[in-house]
């Protein structure tokens, strides 16, 4: 059997390595071996950031409905259960757009939620 050489391969592999490498600092994104234990780092962190993100943005609704629902005299619990009571079924994004770009629509729904409507 003929023997076959890598070169052509293993440099595309390199460079792609390399590619993936680039925004990082010293020897990780020129030398290949420390380049590819970056990549791999990175890769994993990213797969598990973006899954991360799904909870932070959570977190960042409902702190806006929370400072939206004080300013009208209720805390986020309280507006939630009513909101349920109500039978008001708007998940905490459209809840939190609403808070910051339609206030008066925000404060229809309070309304709502204290039973008053």
């Amino acid at each position: 059997m003929p023997r076959v050489k890598s070169g052509v391969t293993t440099r595309r592999r390199h460079k792609k390595v390399l590619a993936l490498t680039k925004g990082q600092k010293a020897t990780r994104h020129s030398l290949y071996r420390r380049a590819h234990e970056a990549m791999l780092h990175s890769l994993s962190y990213a797969y598990d950031h973006r899954r991360d993100r799904k909870g932070d943005m959570r977190r960042l609704w409902i702190i806006r409905i929370n400072a939206a629902s004080r300013a009208h005299g209720m805390n986020y619990a309280q507006f939630m259960y009513g909101l349920k009571q109500a039978g008001v079924a708007v998940d905490r994004k459209m809840l939190a757009d609403m808070a910051v770009r339609e206030p008066e629509t925000f404060a229809e729904l309070v309304t709502i939620a204290k039973g008053e409507a």
